[in-house]
């Protein structure tokens, strides 16, 4: 039953990317890395550190997808701003892997959180401005 549900919801995320803007792929991303996040700082509270360490890396590569499409052209003094948010964010997590730090993840969280509500908060038809930028 869980093998099936995880590929019903696998199915259910690449049917929701193939018709999803830029503006909510972005926005899906940064929910997962959220949730991944919240899933290793429980791991870490029970003391599984394999799923910690899958969990906290599964973050990072969302970040570093995130960091990666940044359009530098775009808007160049946000994306900069980004790129270090982003840097800092993989930094924490790594030290939040290493030294199984609560802090180091809810330091990430807040960050991440703040970059959700900046994008949740772009008007419908700004999204177009939006995926230039990202």
């Amino acid at each position: 039953m869980r093998g099936s549900m995880q590929s019903y919801r696998k199915v259910s995320v690449d049917s929701n990317m193939a018709v999803a803007t830029p503006h909510r792929i972005i926005q899906m991303l940064l929910a997962g890395a959220l949730e991944r996040l919240a899933q290793a700082k429980l791991a870490m509270e029970k003391g599984d550190i394999a799923n910690r360490g899958l969990l906290i890396g599964k973050a990072i590569g969302i970040v570093n997808g995130l960091n990666g499409s940044l359009n530098m052209d775009a808007g160049a003094e946000v994306a900069g701003n980004l790129t270090q948010l982003y840097d800092f964010m993989l930094i924490r997590m790594s030290e939040a892997n290493i030294n199984n730090d609560p802090k180091a993840i809810d330091d990430v969280v807040s960050i991440l959180k703040t970059i959700k509500e900046g994008w949740d908060a772009i008007p419908q038809d700004q999204h177009h401005l939006t995926s230039e930028a990202s």
